[in-house]
């Protein structure tokens, strides 16, 4: 499998059939594009329970960047995000799929650890869902999510 193949959404779906999406998410993290072996190895070390991909809400995902009318950390205008996002716009709205989102569940939100470009292409495009990895600090609380949520595993 080729690193296109492998750091896609099919890529992480197979790799949730294996129960092998935190090892997943370690290698996609340290790929080209992402580039973030720090956060890879951070997130390992937390030994989190990894759920998904699922499709979140784009309203549902607390990013560190984004529009000043989304629940983001740091509102940044639109220059902020320079050719990398329009590119993958355009790439969106001809009908590609990016890979799924790194997210963690920290006190009843969803926190955007990976994926703050895609999510800004997927809502200039007018998305309104983004695919997800979601990772949980213990089985009780991806337990609970997928009941509030009435998502299955």
């Amino acid at each position: 499998m080729t690193n296109l193949e492998e750091f896609s959404l099919d890529g992480a779906r197979e790799a949730a059939k294996r129960d092998e999406l935190g090892a997943w998410v370690s290698r996609f993290l340290g790929s080209p594009g992402s580039d973030n072996p720090v956060l890879g190895d951070e997130l390992a070390q937390r030994r989190l329970w990894w759920f998904g991909p699922v499709q979140v809400p784009l309203d549902d995902l607390h990013r560190l960047a984004g529009p000043p009318d989304a629940p983001v950390l740091c509102p940044v205008d639109d220059e902020f995000w320079g050719d990398n996002v329009d590119d993958m716009e355009r790439r969106v709205e001809a009908g590609w799929e990016p890979p799924p989102v790194i997210v963690t569940h920290q006190e009843d939100q969803l926190m955007v650890e990976d994926g703050n470009h895609r999510i800004e292409s997927l809502r200039r495009s007018g998305a309104r869902d983004a695919w997800a990895v979601i990772g949980f600090d213990n089985p009780e609380a991806l337990q609970e999510f997928l009941t509030v949520n009435r998502r299955s595993e």
